[in-house]
Formats: C-alpha cells, sequence, structure tokens
C-alpha cells in the first residue's frame, strides 16, 4: 500500500488561531473552557469553550460554520503548493451539526431545507478554494473528524487521489447544548475526563484541517500508517459495556500499520468525562493489550467539539510526536474506571514514534487511527 503523509495541519479553536498557538497554549495548560451565560444557548450558566467572535472570514454569504471551515482550511493550504483544481485533489468535510442551528433562527421552508443539509456547505466551501471534484461528507457522530482521515488515507491508497484535504467544523447552539442535556450527559462544571468524580462532557466549537498527500513534504512528515471503523450494534446512545468493539478497531488499526501493541508509545482517548464511554473506552485499550501505555484526553482544554474533535485531536497528538511531548488530561486526579490504564498527569517528555487516536460516538461507533514518526 503507498505511503499518506500529513504535509500541513491547521487548528482553529477558542485558545488559538494556528497549529502552533494552540500545542503551546497545552503546553501552558491554557483551557478554552469557560462559564457562559449566553441566553441564546441556554437559560442557565453552563461550561464551553466556545468562540468570542461570530465570523472568520467577513462574508456574510457564508454562514459562520462555513467561515470556519474557509478559515481553516486556508491556513492549512498556504503551507503547501497543492493545486486544489487538480483532478487528483479531493475534499473532505466532516461534521455532526454542520448549520443545524439556522432552524433556531430562520423561517421554516423549502429553501432553510436545502441551506442546512451538509452537501450545500460543502459545495460551498469547495467552490471557494475552487476544488473541481465533488466534496465528500463524512457525518458519523463523533467519530466523523478520524472516519474522515480514515476516508482520506483509503482514497490515496486506491490511487484515484494524490491529496485529500480532510477539514471539520462544529458550533454550539441551542439545539445541540439541549440534546446533550436531555441525555443528562452535561457537567455542571469543567469535565473531568477518566477521573473518579466525572459527570458528564463540557462541550466545545472548534474547526481543524489535515492536508493528506502521496507524496511527502519533508523529513517531518507523519505518516498515517492506518485505521478501522467498528460499531457496538449495542444502544442508540450509551457504548458498548464490554469494550470489545472499539478493541476491535483498535486491533484492526495495529493489524493494517503492522505495529504491534507495544510498539504505541501513546494514546490520544476520546475521554468524554461520561461514566460510560470512560469506562468503555478503558475496557478496549486492556482488550487491545494497551493499558500501561500513556493517556490523555484532550476535552479539558477544548470540550467536546463533535465533528472537530477526532481532528483537533490528532493533529495534537501529531505535534506531541514532532516534540516529544505527551499533553496531561486537564481535570483527572484520580483513576474511576474499572480497568486500570495509564493516565496522563503531567506532561511527559520522551522519545515518542506511534500515536493510537480513537473516538466513540452516538449509534455505538467507534474508530481508530495509527499515527507515525519517521
Amino acid at each position: 500500500m503507498s505511503a499518506v503523509y500529513i504535509i500541513s495541519d491547521d487548528i482553529l479553536s477558542p485558545i488559538g488561531v494556528t497549529t502552533a498557538e494552540n500545542f503551546g497554549q497545552l503546553k501552558n495548560g491554557v483551557s478554552g473552557v469557560k462559564q457562559h451565560h449566553n441566553k441564546a444557548i441556554a437559560d442557565q450558566p453552563f461550561y464551553a469553550a466556545l468562540f468570542n467572535n461570530s465570523s472568520f472570514i467577513g462574508d456574510d454569504k457564508y454562514t459562520v460554520f462555513e467561515q470556519l471551515l474557509i478559515a481553516s482550511i486556508n491556513e492549512a493550504l498556504q503551507k503547501t503548493s497543492l493545486n486544489v483544481a487538480d483532478k487528483k485533489t479531493a475534499l473532505i468535510i466532516s461534521s455532526t451539526k454542520g448549520n443545524i442551528s439556522l432552524l433556531e433562527t430562520e423561517t421554516a421552508s423549502t429553501a432553510l431545507k436545502k441551506r442546512i443539509a451538509m452537501p450545500t456547505s460543502a459545495k460551498l466551501v469547495s467552490d471557494y478554494f475552487g476544488f473541481v471534484n465533488q466534496p465528500i461528507v463524512v457525518s458519523n457522530a463523533c467519530i466523523s473528524g478520524i472516519m474522515a482521515i480514515i476516508t482520506g488515507m483509503r482514497l490515496i491508497r486506491s490511487g484515484q487521489y494524490e491529496n485529500v484535504v480532510v477539514a471539520g467544523a462544529d458550533l454550539i447552539s441551542k439545539f445541540i447544548l439541549s440534546g446533550f442535556q436531555s441525555f443528562q450527559a452535561i457537567s455542571p462544571n469543567p469535565c473531568k475526563p477518566f477521573d473518579i468524580n466525572r459527570d458528564g462532557i463540557t462541550l466545545g466549537e472548534g474547526a481543524a484541517t489535515v492536508i493528506l498527500s502521496a507524496r511527502q513534504n519533508n523529513t517531518r512528515d507523519i505518516k498515517v500508517m492506518g485505521g478501522a471503523v467498528s460499531n457496538d450494534a449495542n444502544h442508540i446512545s450509551a457504548p458498548s459495556r464490554t469494550g470489545e468493539e472499539l478493541s476491535m478497531a483498535i486491533k484492526k488499526t495495529l493489524a493494517e500499520a503492522n505495529v504491534e501493541s507495544d510498539a504505541v508509545n501513546f494514546i490520544s482517548a476520546h475521554g468524554t468525562a461520561t461514566v460510560y464511554n470512560d469506562e468503555m473506552e478503558a475496557k478496549a485499550i486492556t482488550l487491545a493489550g494497551l493499558q500501561n501505555v500513556p493517556i490523555n484526553s484532550l476535552k479539558g482544554y477544548y470540550g467536546h467539539t463533535l465533528g472537530a474533535a477526532g481532528l483537533i485531536e490528532s493533529i495534537i497528538s501529531i505535534q506531541s510526536l514532532k516534540e516529544n511531548i505527551i499533553i496531561p488530561t486537564l481535570g483527572f486526579d484520580e483513576l474511576g474506571v474499572s480497568t486500570p490504564i495509564n493516565v496522563c498527569k503531567e506532561l511527559h517528555l520522551g522519545d515518542y514514534k506511534n500515536c493510537l487516536k480513537t473516538a466513540s460516538g452516538f449509534g455505538g461507533c467507534n474508530a481508530a487511527v495509527l499515527f507515525s514518526k519517521q
């Protein structure tokens, strides 16, 4: 199979407008999670990582969601000489909710139905840059970002494309927050992944882009070695009680990458801080023989950014490999899962080559992807 390299990336979040800014903030322990009093989203105060501004490219033709995507893609493209008009270049958009917030502000109509459809946003973003191929939309709950990377990797390996731009974004609206609240899944405080006192997730906004290529740009480019997706077929919102299905995705990923479990240097976990997700993920990691591997969750810094989460967290993992630094799990103090795992409480320095990224979501979906340094 042909090698797939990550030749450029970008993170746009409440704590930074570039990947470098974001990683620097994380190394200093800075979190975007704050208490908000936004009546347009909720009657009561809530914790989340939200943007202060609502315009990212200054063009009202595009919604805030689309502006986020455009701004992030533009930043990533500027670091390359990529020709987006090349037929060998594809665009993948990842999101869980897209323009769903328009339902709260616009009158229901056939035009609105078309406007909130994700393919509409993808086409607008594609046309902004001049991509010639029809954009691909990946929307599969909270694994969307990782699934988009895996899709891009497979498109390149198939020989159909040489470059794939993968971008994802999501914003928090009343519709989204109230939905999670209806599941009693929102913590009244900043989230505590894997902690004994965890009591729910914190939501966040963000966008991110990775550019995949069959051609290495420089010797520091990280490779996407393999990835896999599985499904619990257990419950519409609750994850598997055994972790077997996520473990299956992890094992398939390692097999495809031809990497043994003892060669994985750290894991960027989904780590939402809900009671059931963290328990399931700990069991899956143990079933895959990775219980002693250092693990972190970035939700304490970004909140759960939904369709952008897998991309943001993958990019931070890539930076971790490049700089040989593992970011600690903000909010974690005492292990609160029944299967012991090695959650990072402090900044770790070392010589890291392989990182496993995992994710799980509503509908029982799971995904894993492995990144490696040359």
